[in-house]
C-alpha cells in the first residue's frame, strides 16, 4: 500500500511538471489542471475502493509553505532601485484598491441585503479579493520583463495586503484608535524583526560551511514566519523584505553592513538558494492544488446556488481592476486578465474564525470563482498570444 501511494505521488508530480513546462505554449493556468488531475485521482480511488485517510488537516499545512516559498521566490527576483519605485508604487495601488474597493461593496451586500455585521461579512469576503502570486507569478514567464516585473509585485503585495487587512479584520471585536494604534505598533515590529532576521539569516547562508546548507535557512525563515504569526504580526512583510534583501545585494554594496556581509561570496550562496527555493516551491505548489483537487466534491464544483455569486463577483474582480488600471494608465492587454484567485483564497477561507463563519461564502464558492478567475487568465493570455501573432504576420 505504502509503495502503491509513494508511486501515485511520484508519477502525479510528473505529470504536474508537464502541465508546468506546456503552460507558457498552451495558455491553460496549471493549476487548473491540477485541481482536475487530483479530482481525478479521488474519482479513481473511490470507484477502485481504496481508503485513503483524512487529509483536510494537511491542506492548511502545505498552503502556509507554499505562500511562504511562492513570496520569497517572487521577492527573490525583483530588482530594487530608484528607477523602480515608480512601479512599486503603481503595482502597491493596484494591489490595494481592489482589495478594499471590492471587499466593502460586498460587504455592504451581505449587511443591506441579508443582515449580515459588516464586519463578519468584510472577514468572509477578503479571501476572495486576493490575486494568487501562486498562480499569478508562473503564469507570466512569457510576458515582457516590465508586464511580468508589475504582475511579481502586485500578486506578491496583493497576498502580504490581503493577509494583514484580513487578521486586522478577522482578530479585533472593535475598531478605534487604539486599535490602530496596536495595528502601527505590530507593523514596526514586525519591520524591525524583519532586518534583524534577514540580517542573521544572510549572515548564516555566507557561514555555513556544512554539505547541509540551504534547508536550516528555509526552516528558519518558515520558523520565523509563524512564530510571528502567533503574535498576530503581518510576518509576509518579513519575507517580502529578506527575499529583496538577498536579491539586491549589488544595489547596496556602498553600505558598510553589506561590506561586512562580503557581498561577493554571498551572492554566490545567493544563486543557488534561489534555485532551491524555485524547485521547492514548485513542488509543495503542486501538492496543494493536487491535495484541493482531491479534496473537492463534485457536487461543490457545480454548486448552482452559489454560481450566480461566483460569476457575480469574478465580474467585480475584473471591472473594478480595469478602472483602476485605466486611472494609473497601466497596459490592459493582457494586464487586466491577470488577477487569479488561489492558494491565498483557499489559505484565509480555512482560516475564518468560526464563529464568524457565514453559509453564504462556502468551499463552493470559493471553488467557482478560483476556476472562473483562472478560466478568465487563460482566455485573456490566449487572446494576447493571438493579437502578437497577427501584429508579427502583419510587420
Amino acid at each position: 500500500m505504502t509503495t502503491a501511494i509513494i508511486i501515485t505521488i511520484c508519477i502525479l508530480i510528473l505529470i504536474a511538471y508537464v502541465f508546468d513546462i506546456t503552460s507558457s505554449k498552451t495558455k491553460v493556468p496549471s493549476v487548473i489542471l491540477l485541481l482536475l488531475l487530483g479530482w481525478l485521482v479521488k474519482q479513481i480511488s473511490t470507484t477502485v475502493g481504496i481508503r485513503i485517510p483524512n487529509l483536510n488537516p494537511i491542506l492548511p499545512i502545505l498552503g502556509t509553505i507554499g505562500l511562504i516559498l511562492i513570496v520569497l521566490e517572487g521577492s527573490l527576483e525583483l530588482e530594487l532601485n530608484p528607477s523602480k519605485f515608480s512601479l512599486v508604487k503603481k503595482s502597491f495601488m493596484v494591489a490595494l484598491l481592489p482589495i478594499v474597493l471590492l471587499a466593502i461593496i460586498i460587504a455592504a451586500i451581505f449587511y443591506f441585503g441579508y443582515g449580515i455585521d459588516f464586519k463578519t461579512g468584510l472577514t468572509n469576503i477578503i479571501p476572495l479579493c486576493v490575486i494568487s502570486s501562486a498562480i499569478a507569478i508562473p503564469s507570466v514567464k512569457n510576458l515582457s520583463g516590465s508586464q511580468k516585473e508589475f504582475i511579481i509585485y502586485e500578486s506578491s503585495l496583493s497576498d502580504i495586503i490581503g493577509v494583514v487587512f484580513f487578521n486586522f479584520v478577522a482578530l479585533n471585536n472593535t475598531f478605534g484608535i487604539k486599535t490602530i494604534w496596536d495595528f502601527l505598533g505590530e507593523l514596526l515590529g514586525i519591520i524591525i524583526i524583519s532586518f534583524i532576521a534577514t540580517g542573521g539569516l544572510s549572515y548564516l547562508l555566507n557561514k555555513i560551511n556544512t554539505h547541509i546548507k540551504f534547508a536550516p535557512i528555509i526552516v528558519l525563515v518558515i520558523l520565523i514566519y509563524n512564530i510571528s504569526k502567533i503574535y498576530h504580526l503581518p510576518a509576509l512583510i518579513f519575507i517580502l523584505i529578506f527575499g529583496l534583501f538577498l536579491g539586491n545585494l549589488d544595489e547596496m554594496k556602498q553600505l558598510p553592513v553589506i561590506e561586512w556581509l562580503k557581498p561577493e561570496l554571498l551572492n554566490r550562496e545567493v544563486k543557488k538558494f534561489k534555485e532551491i527555493t524555485i524547485e521547492a516551491t514548485f513542488i509543495i505548489r503542486v501538492l496543494f492544488f493536487l491535495l484541493f483537487g482531491y479534496l473537492m466534491e463534485t457536487s461543490e464544483i457545480l454548486n448552482p446556488q452559489t454560481f450566480v455569486w461566483a460569476v457575480g463577483i469574478v465580474a467585480g474582480i475584473y471591472l473594478i481592476r480595469l478602472l483602476i488600471l485605466k486611472f494609473y494608465k497601466t497596459e490592459l492587454s493582457p494586464l487586466v486578465f491577470i488577477a487569479p484567485r488561489g492558494l491565498i483564497t483557499i489559505l484565509l477561507f480555512l482560516s475564518i474564525p468560526t464563529p464568524q463563519i457565514i453559509p453564504l461564502v462556502n468551499k463552493s464558492l470559493i471553488i467557482q470563482v478560483v476556476i472562473l478567475s483562472a478560466l478568465v487568465m487563460m482566455v485573456g493570455l490566449m487572446l494576447d498570444k493571438k493579437e502578437i501573432s497577427l501584429i508579427e504576420k502583419t510587420e
